[in-house]
């Protein structure tokens, strides 16, 4: 049994006009808690800092991966939903502290142009997370990220269904 804490995380569903929602193609795939063969898009997320509230990281996650900040508010998951690292990856991913994430979902509308969208140049300076990125059907997210997130993607998906139309 694993006595490691899960480390508080942040993940975005942005959706675009037509109710597509965008995927990011993970930059190293040298490290797997990040990707595995042909698993290698997710959508952006993040650790919430400390004193940080869950909307804001959301927002700040958003902005740092992606350079988006025009965006709608359209729903938060009712609840945190929680994945564990594979063991041989939890020993070595954040140092061996954390057993894996416990996430609070937020769902934003995306209401600017594509052109706001720049992977590899994220603000803030901080380092590129995606090489590439595209819109998505939302019932297709579970079969693009890696295994052992999969079950927190169908959850996401089943409870911001709704949002995939106009």
């Amino acid at each position: 049994m694993n006595d490691k804490p899960y480390r508080l995380a942040v993940g975005v569903m942005l959706i675009n006009r037509v109710g597509l929602v965008f995927v990011g193609r993970r930059r190293n795939k040298k490290l797997p808690e990040h990707v595995a063969d042909g698993f290698e898009w997710q959508m952006p997320q993040g650790g919430i800092d400390a004193g940080e509230d869950p909307r804001q990281a959301a927002l700040r996650e958003l902005y740092e991966e992606t350079n988006v900040s025009s965006v709608s508010f359209l729903a938060e998951a009712p609840q945190w939903y929680a994945y564990d690292l594979p063991e041989p990856i939890r020993r070595t991913t954040w140092r061996g502290r954390y057993r894996g994430q416990k996430q609070k979902w937020f769902a934003f509308r995306f209401v600017g142009e594509d052109s706001e969208i720049d992977i590899l140049n994220p603000a803030g300076g901080a380092k590129p997370e995606f090489v590439a990125w595209r819109w998505e059907q939302m019932s297709r997210l579970p079969d693009l990220i890696i295994p052992f997130k999969r079950k927190v993607y169908e959850t996401v998906v089943q409870v911001f269904a709704h949002l995939a139309a106009n």
